[in-house]
This record gives C-alpha cells, structure tokens and sequence, in this order.
C-alpha cells in the first residue's frame, strides 16, 4: 500500500476498526461488510483478502479461548459451552469438500446468478427476524444444500455467512453462536490461507504492523457489544442478527448492481 495519500490510510485504519467491530459482535460479517468499502480506497483484493484472513484466526481464537476460560472459572451457574461442537461437525462435514472444490477452482458457477440467489434468499431471513416472525426451514435438504453453497463460496472468497448463519442460528442456542460461528470460520479461513501460501501470495506482514491494532479496538469495542445483546431478551438478540444479515445482503446485491 505505499504510495497511498493520507486520507487512503485513515480510511483503511477506520474502516479495520468497523470489521473488528462487526466481526466480534455479531460472529460475522466483518469480510462482507468491510472489502466492498476498503476496494471503494483501494481496488486491491488481493492485498485485503490475506489480512482480512490473518485477522480473522487470531481474534476468533482469542475469542474463543477467552469465553472457555470464563465459563470455567463461572462454574455451574454459567451458561456452559460457548461453542456447538454438534453442530460444527455437521457444518464441517457438508462445507469441507465444497470449500475445497471452491479453493481449487475447479468448478466455475455464474457468479452474478449465485450471488444474487445468496442474497436475495438471506434478505428473507434478515426481514424474519427483525419482524420477530423468524423463518426456519423444516427441510433437512435445503439446510444441507445452503451449508454445501456456504463450503463453495467460502473457497471462492470469505463470504459464506449470508448462507450459513441462518441455518446456523436455527440450529444453536443464541449465547452459543458467535463462537460456534468463530470456530468454523477458523478452520475454512485457514484453509484459505494456506492457499495463498501456496500460491505465493503476498500476506501482508508489514501492513499487519499497523492495521490489527485498528481491528483490535473495533473488536474490544464489538466484545462490548455482544455482552449487551446476551443480556437483553431473544428477540432483542435476533433483530440484531436479522440487520445484519440484511446489511450484508445490501451490500452484497449493491456490489452486484
């Protein structure tokens, strides 16, 4: 990134705060909701993609640690496990092949047909939950299929959630998704990066210096925010999912247009 002006970088450095922010909060979105804007600064996927990445494995494990830790020193009166492993297995199993096939390139979809699909069916979901009418589907099949489309995207780019947390969310108890969501995220974002270590791709380690600073104060901020949505009500918890579902559809389609 050398050679940007001062207001390139300032942009970046904020914009790095937002995806630390959304991505500690909510447990997604901070890829989705951040590289529309970053590319607006600076049209360089390939430079964003690897740190996104990097940023992406060090604050979920973090996290994740962090919350184990607090459950256990809790003791009985806590929640419990803060991750579904139950259902990682699931998701792991349907996305894993998919991820791989996406990674590979071996298979070329219609980006513009797939994407539009993805958003406009998340769009549905996001309008459930702010209305407090969530829909979920009773159909083993189509979970399966959108898990196997999350697995193919995410190998393709670092935007699977749209397809995966809505299934996801009728399938763990809300104080259990983030991090269930942080631990999936994990593994398919290090499978990722290993093939851009394969491929020789630039990982940034300079700009590291000075960006996970900036995405360390969003996610402090956004750690603050997610203790809020755990204490208030369940409806209060999934309109906040449902706007950010929608936000990221927005975007998305946006991009599309």
């Amino acid at each position: 990134m050398e050679g940007l002006e001062s207001w390139q970088l300032i942009a970046i450095g904020l914009l790095f705060v937002w995806g630390g922010f959304v991505r500690s909060s909510l447990g997604f979105g901070g890829a989705v909701l951040t590289l529309p804007f970053l590319l607006m600064v600076y049209n360089a996927p390939l430079v964003f993609l690897p740190i996104i990445a990097i940023h992406l494995l060090f604050f979920s494990f973090i996290t994740v640690l962090q919350s184990h830790l607090k459950s256990r020193r809790a003791g009985p009166e806590s929640s419990g496990n803060t991750v579904n492993w139950r259902f990682l297995r699931y998701a792991l199993l349907l996305m894993i092949i998919p991820k791989l096939i996406g990674v590979a390139g071996v298979i070329t979809l219609p980006a513009n047909i797939v994407s539009s699909f993805i958003f406009i069916v998340v769009s549905v979901y996001a309008v459930s939950y702010i209305l407090d009418r969530p829909f979920k589907s009773n159909s083993k099949w189509l979970d399966a299929l959108f898990m196997i489309l999350g697995g193919y995207v995410s190998g393709t780019s670092l935007v699977a959630a749209p397809l995966v947390v809505p299934v996801a969310a009728s399938r763990v108890q809300h104080f259990q998704l983030r991090d269930t969501l942080f631990v999936l995220w994990f593994v398919l974002v290090a499978v990722k990066l290993a093939a851009f270590m394969w491929s020789g791709i630039d990982l940034q380690w300079r700009q590291q210096l000075w960006l996970l600073p900036c995405a360390t104060v969003g996610h402090l901020l956004g750690l603050r925010f997610h203790a809020y949505t755990l204490k208030a009500d369940t409806r209060f918890f999934f309109r906040v999912l449902g706007w950010g579902l929608l936000a990221v559809s927005l975007v998305g389609l946006g991009r599309l247009l």
